[in-house]
Formats: C-alpha cells, sequence, structure tokens
C-alpha cells in the first residue's frame, strides 16, 4: 500500500482511504447484525 505510485494526489489517496474504511465498516456491521439475529432466534431458558 505505501509503495504505490508516488504520483498519486491527496483526492486520490483520501478517496482509497474512504472506500478501505467502508468496506471494513460494512463487514462490521454484517457480522454484529447476523450475530443480534442469532442470538435472537435463540430463546433464553431462564429456569
Amino acid at each position: 500500500m505505501a509503495t504505490d505510485s508516488p504520483k498519486k494526489t491527496r483526492e486520490e489517496r483520501l478517496a482509497e482511504k474512504l472506500r478501505e474504511n467502508l468496506r471494513r465498516r460494512k463487514a462490521q456491521a454484517r457480522q454484529i447484525d447476523s450475530s443480534d439475529t442469532e442470538s435472537l432466534s435463540k430463546p433464553v431458558d431462564q429456569s
């Protein structure tokens, strides 16, 4: 990543970082969402 072409503009670097961040956040949201639905679908036995 750090050895990409030195001609990248600041805007290009920022856009790339934003895309990486968005992908990471979407993956985290999917993981959290799937774990929430699993925990909601399993009834808790409180006896």
